[in-house]
């Protein structure tokens, strides 16, 4: 019997690159999408099979269920009409391409894992969001509500869909840890705003272990909060960053400059959003991490190796 087969999207990205490893660490006959293949075998390794599309797949190569990451990223240049359409496209156009696939072949992937993200929920003060919380008429919003619906659509092929709000995942070679702690050892660690906004941030180990529970419990479906049970407040996200790094903190952006440079898109830097995994608390999830501390001890270690 040939080895369960595993599709993804966005695999040569920072989360993408850890769910390639974890894979390939369980046996997994690894697929992946990506408009540049060529490139994307260079850095993935021979044993993925990159195709351009989906429909380059063999009919009869097994795949047993799809890893939905690929996307845009959202913070990057302002959020014009342009960017707008291409922030979206890249989500929803590669999830309804995918179920297209999914719908022409005799047999159909079990699962489908798609990365949404906890802008699903709009920006928050003091206001605990979990996976019951409405969305807001907000664009952050409004991106993660047409992603997930595109998803949602393969539950009418018979395949089990869960949707992975992710929040802020911290690793030593990628993600937003990379240019917080670079800018934390030049002593540019700043606190933005009055600092008192919610972050909520997921260790890398811990992302990776979400996606194998989402991939292999048959119960679990839905949307479901990707962070750790404890978020920062942004000033004591820095301050535990420069204490971890030995540097100062002493900078302050008023978040008034970020709302003129980016536009609503500051709203994601100056807001923030305090996110309960209550789903995966419920599941009885054992964080590895979830004291932001032991997780940036962890990973400068890491980094330091």
């Amino acid at each position: 019997m040939s080895a369960p087969g595993i599709l993804l999207t966005g695999a040569t990205g920072f989360i993408g690159g850890h769910v390639i490893r974890r894979l390939r660490e369980r046996g997994t006959q690894l697929w992946a999408v990506a408009r540049d293949a060529d490139a994307a075998r260079e850095k993935l390794g021979m044993d993925v099979r990159v195709v351009a599309a989906p429909g380059d797949i063999p009919p009869d190569a097994r795949i047993d269920a799809i890893v939905n990451l690929a996307g845009a990223p959202v913070i990057g240049p302002p959020w014009t009409r342009a960017r707008r359409r291409l922030l979206i496209d890249s989500r929803v156009k590669t999830t309804e391409a995918l179920l297209d696939w999914c719908k022409a072949r005799n047999r159909r992937p079990a699962v489908i894992v798609s990365a949404s993200a906890i802008g699903f929920y709009g920006p928050g003060a003091e206001t605990w969001f979990d996976e019951s919380s409405p969305p807001q008429d907000r664009f952050q919003s409004e991106l993660c509500v047409r992603r997930e619906a595109a998803a949602d659509a393969a539950a009418a092929l018979g395949m089990r869909v869960v949707n992975l709000r992710i929040g802020l995942v911290l690793g030593a070679d990628g993600g937003i840890l990379a240019p917080l702690a670079l800018a934390a050892r030049c002593g540019f660690a700043a606190r933005i705003g009055d600092g008192r906004q919610w972050m909520s941030w997921i260790h890398i180990d811990d992302m990776m272990r979400v996606i194998e529970l989402a991939l292999d419990d048959a119960s679990l479906s839905g949307p479901l909060n990707a962070v750790s049970p404890n978020p920062e407040r942004q000033r004591d996200f820095q301050r535990a960053l420069t204490l971890a790094l030995r540097r100062p903190l002493w900078l302050w952006i008023p978040g008034v400059l970020l709302r003129a440079a980016l536009g609503e898109m500051a709203e994601l830097l100056v807001k923030g959003q305090r996110v309960a995994p209550r789903g995966l608390l419920e599941k009885r999830f054992v964080y590895r991490y979830t004291l932001l501390e032991d997780a940036l001890q962890d990973l400068f270690t890491r980094g330091r190796s």
